[in-house]
């Protein structure tokens, strides 16, 4: 799709528009630097005009009690949401809080191919789930115990009950809930990587992110993100068969386990792994440095 076509099309969802900015600020990653800078001088200043209007919409609205209340109603949705939060004018949500204080871990996890996944946040309480390499490692408890649980209680301070829990669990939270890609992706370098529909079941789907290949394996809502190149001379391995969990090298033979990139065939390497977070439909990957 290009500039022009992006520009032609109709979206309704906080995905959709997202896509289409992250693949404009690709393109525009390609212009020189004085390109560059009037493309961002010109973001500003839009921004700086939209932002400007929404707070004196919010403050002429906040003297009616009804417009008042449709507006704290507005902001469950997440379209709204994420845009008064690029512009500061609402706070945070819970769930913002709560992955903002994950996203100190995942690095940490991500470098033994492991992550933690966010699985309900219900006041005081907060659900959360390892998954690829730390879901059954014997360290997790420390892991728990030393870095997820102090990092939430750190962040949310009105979280007095963090717990690890095994499945899929559920989210019966109610008010915002979202989490705003404007607010953590200029921090947490998350990268949009399609629905989680998009990963075949039991299989991989390989895609180029942050001009790195990599490769996606699903088993359910768990998904995982290792670099496309095989440890032994790093030929892409997307077309390797697939079977219980274990892919095979099409080139010379190595398996690994796509939970967690370890290498069966020679056990002191390993995939290189990236972090990924599933929200709602969405799957996103934060490329490894």
């Amino acid at each position: 799709m290009n500039v022009h076509d992006m520009a032609a099309t109709v979206r309704n969802d906080l995905a959709g528009f997202v896509g289409d900015i992250e693949r404009l600020e690709t393109v525009f990653a390609t212009w020189d630097e004085t390109e560059q800078a009037a493309v961002g001088a010109y973001r500003l200043a839009i921004e700086a005009l939209n932002g400007e209007a929404l707070r004196r919409l919010i403050r002429a609205l906040k003297s009616d009690p009804a417009a008042l209340a449709a507006m704290k109603n507005a902001i469950a949705d997440e379209v709204v949401y994420a845009v008064l939060r690029r512009h500061d004018i609402v706070k945070a949500s819970l769930n913002e809080r709560v992955e903002a204080a994950l996203e100190g871990v995942r690095p940490m996890l991500a470098s033994h191919g492991g992550d933690v996944e966010l699985v309900k946040v219900k006041p005081p309480a907060v659900e959360v789930r390892f998954i690829g390499a730390c879901d059954g490692c014997p360290a997790s408890a420390l892991t728990f115990h030393a870095g997820v649980k102090k990092a939430v209680q750190d962040a949310c301070p009105e979280i007095s009950d963090i717990v690890q829990v095994k499945g899929l669990g559920g989210s019966e939270e109610s008010g915002v809930r979202f989490v705003s890609p404007f607010a953590l992706g200029s921090k947490g370098g998350w990268i949009a990587a399609g629905l989680l529909s998009d990963i075949p079941e039991g299989s991989v789907r390989s895609a180029v992110l942050g001009g790195e290949k990599v490769l996606l394996s699903r088993n359910g809502s768990t998904v995982t993100c290792f670099q496309n190149a095989c440890a032994h001379l790093g030929f892409p391995i997307h077309d390797g068969e697939v079977e219980n969990g274990i892919i095979t090298c099409p080139h010379h033979g190595f398996q690994y386990d796509l939970s967690s990139g370890e290498c069966l065939t020679a056990p002191e390497v390993q995939l290189q792994s990236h972090a990924v977070r599933v929200i709602g439909p969405r799957v996103e990957v934060r490329i490894s440095a």
